[in-house]
């Protein structure tokens, strides 16, 4: 069932003066949005939040806030299978979605659902959301201006050997238990895990915060993923792991990436921001996977990039803007290892 209200911690209220409201996909599935006006007079046109695995509107409150102080609508969504919008597994805190097209049906309804709000439009996503992103712009199913992605979900660097990971989840899957947790899976959420070696951020305020916010917004969280779950993550990259995937990536975007992340695999990263035609990648060297969860100096260093790029300026403004902060952002990504853990690592993916 989905929940459709907006969850107020009186310690992380969400923003006031939303439009709150279900609608469905073509395949019938409710998806939770919520919408907000600019607190400025000066509109900038729209900016829609595509949030990752495990996530929910609420936890994006101070995002949320600060762009609407720049002058933006902001578009929120919860993916099906999380947050507010339906499940479709009895066991509800379980990260589960059947295949990869279902996805690719709650982005296009949210992409519906912008077309009635200020242009020009822009897209900010994260990890896996940022990785649907890219592979909607490759499709040319990304009407907007320009893209950012956060931390995008093109590799794993939780998985010692992920063909092998991948072949077992696709066994497991046409064995009929797609629906079951990965290995070692269970109802915790990630984020209610103790700091102290937390794959998503250095901030332990903004951790505690979301910590909090997720213990007591239960009926919001979600635990570890299913096998398919895991299936579709491998479907997905593997498709815009493909030589010709970057280039066909038409929208102007901007790649951050996180040079401490320990969920996503910088290299893959690289990879595909070195094929973009239409693109520029940054990392933040210090920040963990969570780029808007993370210390403030980092975030006021994506800010800067954010708002170089996204009015519409030459993407050099925003590599400029970069390269000022946290002893020189730089084009590119430098090169790291990839960490070791079997297929239930990939319990931790947010």
């Amino acid at each position: 069932m989905a929940e459709v209200d907006l969850f107020v911690d009186p310690a992380y209220p969400p923003p006031g003066h939303a439009k709150v409201w279900l609608a469905a996909t073509n395949d019938g599935a409710a998806l939770r949005f919520a919408s907000w006006r600019p607190t400025v007079k000066a509109v900038r046109g729209t900016v829609v939040l595509v949030q990752g695995r495990a996530e929910f509107i609420e936890r994006y409150s101070e995002t949320i806030a600060e762009l609407r102080r720049r002058g933006f609508h902001v578009l929120a969504f919860d993916w099906r299978g999380q947050g507010g919008s339906q499940r479709f597994v009895g066991r509800a805190r379980k990260g589960h979605v059947g295949r990869l097209r279902h996805y690719e049906r709650d982005l296009a309804l949210a992409m519906a659902e912008m077309q009635a709000l200020p242009k020009p439009h822009f897209v900010l996503a994260h990890s896996m959301g940022a990785a649907l992103c890219l592979d909607a712009a490759r499709r040319g199913a990304l009407p907007a201006a320009r893209l950012v992605a956060l931390a995008p979900m093109l590799g794993l660097t939780m998985i010692e050997r992920p063909g092998l990971a991948e072949r077992l989840a696709n066994v497991l899957f046409w064995l009929g238990l797609g629906r079951s947790f990965v290995p070692g899976g269970g109802d915790t959420a990630i984020a209610t895990k103790p700091f102290e070696g937390n794959r998503l951020t250095g901030d332990p305020v903004r951790y505690a915060r979301n910590s909090a916010l997720s213990a007591a917004a239960r009926h919001l969280s979600i635990g570890d993923p299913t096998i398919a779950w895991v299936r579709t993550a491998f479907r997905l990259m593997a498709r815009l792991n493909a030589p010709a995937a970057a280039r066909d990536v038409r929208v102007p975007t901007l790649i951050i990436a996180a040079g401490q992340d320990p969920v996503v695999s910088t290299p893959a990263i690289e990879r595909f921001a070195a094929r973009l035609k239409t693109g520029s990648a940054l990392v933040l060297p210090t920040s963990r996977h969570e780029i808007l969860m993370e210390t403030d100096d980092i975030r006021a260093r994506f800010w800067a990039a954010f708002d170089a790029f996204v009015p519409g300026e030459d993407i050099a403004a925003a590599l400029s803007a970069g390269k000022e902060g946290e002893g020189g952002l730089v084009e590119g990504l430098a090169a790291g290892g990839d960490d070791a853990a079997a297929i239930g690592g990939a319990a931790a993916l947010p």
